[in-house]
Parts: C-alpha cells; sequence; structure tokens
C-alpha cells in the first residue's frame, strides 16, 4: 500500500483549446456514495472505481486508442488519437487526427501531443507554428483541465476521474476486444476526483471541476479481472466561448498491451516555439 501511495504523488496532464475550437470552426445531482448491484467478487463498485488508476501504476504502461465526439446545434465531430502510456511516469505520446472538412476531404497533418506532468506538448499543431517545433501548454492555464482542449484526454487523468465516483452499479460481464470485462456504470464529481488525485491531476481536474457546465461526470467503465481498465467512456459538458450553450463531448480511451515499451521522450528548450500563435 505504501508503495501504492508514494506512486501516486507524482503526475500530470495538460491541454490546449486549439483542437476542439478548430473543430468547431471548421465545420445535475451529486450523490452521497451510493452503491448498487454488488460485483461478482461481491466488491462494493465505488471502492472498487477508485483504485482503478493504481492497477494502472501497478501494470506499468499500455498502449491507448482514444476518440472524442463533440456534438452541438446539430454538428459532431471526432477526433482520434493512438499511442502509448507510461503509468509510473505519467509520460504519454499520441498521434491525433483531426476530422475531414465539409467537403470530406482534410489537409490536417496527425498532431504528435506528448503528455507529461503539468503540460502538454504538440507538434505539427499549424497556426503558424512551425513543423519542426513543438507548443508547450500548462494545464493550469486550462478550464477543463485537458480532459477534453486536447483533443483527447489523457489516459491516466480519465483514470483518475474514476477516483471522483459518487454513485456506481456493476453491469455485469462482457468483452472488450476479446478479453473478459466487468461493465460498471456511475457519476463522478470532478472536485473529488481533484482532491484525491495524484499531485500533477490535482490542479488540472480542480480547474475542470470549476470550468465545465457540471462538475458531475456520467461514465462507463470496463475493467479487466486484474483491475485494470480496458476502456472508460466519460461524458462531459463544457463552453467553450464559441459556441451558445454547452457542448456535449464523449470522450473514449481503450487501453491495452500492458507492460508495453514506452519510451517518452520530452522535447529540449530549444525545439519549443517561443513565437506568438495565430488565432483560429
Amino acid at each position: 500500500m505504501a508503495e501504492r501511495q508514494r506512486r501516486r504523488a507524482g503526475g500530470g496532464v495538460v491541454a490546449l483549446g486549439f483542437l476542439v475550437c478548430s473543430c468547431f470552426g471548421a465545420v445535475g445531482c451529486s450523490g452521497s456514495g451510493a452503491a448498487l448491484g454488488e460485483d461478482a467478487r461481491g466488491g462494493d463498485p465505488v471502492e472498487i472505481l477508485h483504485g482503478a488508476a493504481d492497477a494502472l501504476v501497478d501494470a506499468g504502461s499500455s498502449k491507448a486508442r482514444t476518440s472524442m465526439e463533440m456534438a452541438t446545434g446539430g454538428t459532431r465531430v471526432t477526433i482520434r488519437g493512438r499511442g502509448v502510456y507510461d503509468y509510473r511516469r505519467q509520460l504519454g505520446q499520441l498521434k491525433v487526427m483531426l476530422p475531414q472538412d465539409p467537403a470530406g476531404t482534410s489537409d490536417h497533418r496527425p498532431i504528435t501531443e506528448l503528455l507529461a506532468p503539468g503540460a502538454l506538448f504538440m507538434k505539427n499543431r499549424g497556426a503558424g507554428v512551425p513543423a519542426d517545433k513543438w507548443v508547450r501548454v500548462d494545464t493550469a492555464t486550462l478550464t477543463d483541465g485537458n480532459l477534453v482542449t486536447g483533443g483527447a484526454t489523457d489516459p491516466f487523468a480519465a483514470a483518475e476521474v474514476l477516483r471522483g465516483t459518487r454513485t456506481a452499479t456493476y453491469v455485469g460481464r462482457t468483452e472488450v476486444a476479446g478479453t473478459g470485462v466487468r461493465h460498471y456504470r456511475g457519476i463522478a464529481d470532478l472536485g473529488r476526483a481533484a482532491r484525491d488525485a495524484s499531485a500533477g491531476n490535482r490542479g488540472p481536474l480542480a480547474a475542470a471541476a470549476k470550468g465545465f457546465a457540471t462538475a458531475r461526470v456520467p461514465f462507463d467503465v470496463y475493467l479487466d479481472d486484474e483491475g485494470r481498465i480496458r476502456k472508460v467512456r466519460h461524458r462531459f459538458s463544457f463552453v467553450n466561448g464559441q459556441q451558445e450553450g454547452a457542448v456535449a463531448v464523449a470522450s473514449t480511451t481503450l487501453l491495452y498491451d500492458f507492460g508495453v515499451p514506452a519510451d517518452v521522450r520530452l522535447p529540449t528548450a530549444g525545439d519549443i516555439y517561443a513565437g506568438k500563435i495565430a488565432e483560429q
């Protein structure tokens, strides 16, 4: 247990509002913690989900696929990503694909994102940034904690949202990509998640709790028999400043191939763009 707590002490996540805003430019209640439907192992779903992020740290690393669907005013766009994540170092690398434009074509190159404690680094960002340079964004400047505006939810941040689980129900056994899993459905509170998160995710999740239209986050999550997240889907609601009313966002993260090498290297200071970024 002491080792698990030590691992939780470091961590992070970060983001940039460019992706969500670019895509749209181109085209409740709080529970007290009641748990329903104990799973086949007789465990309390709320307590099980509070520890789901720790199981990923124990696993060390994995491959990840992400999908972010946004809808407002009849417009729906999907951003997809693929990469690897090191849960012990809380470092990840994703290739993020922007959706096609209304004509059905896309000139967007894949955007490379490096996820690190307190920062998001983006390459091929466009907006006047040289192709060989990275843009660095401080998570603390973001109102959503990089759960949405980077176009992909940081996998460890997605797991740590579950630390804020208020209510949860065990739905039953099923499969994800051929692996037997236990399906849970519930509601998390971002404020509580921030209080219980690793050091690097506390600030971003606290910002999201204040910046989203609601801190209440419905979710579906699928855990394998070792307690590791195989799939998690969150439903967020936020206001991005360009749309009237809240934007509905569904963020899905798939995790697989646990223990794979995840050699993520952050850019040096000389590789980071320090100039002005063009308005989108």
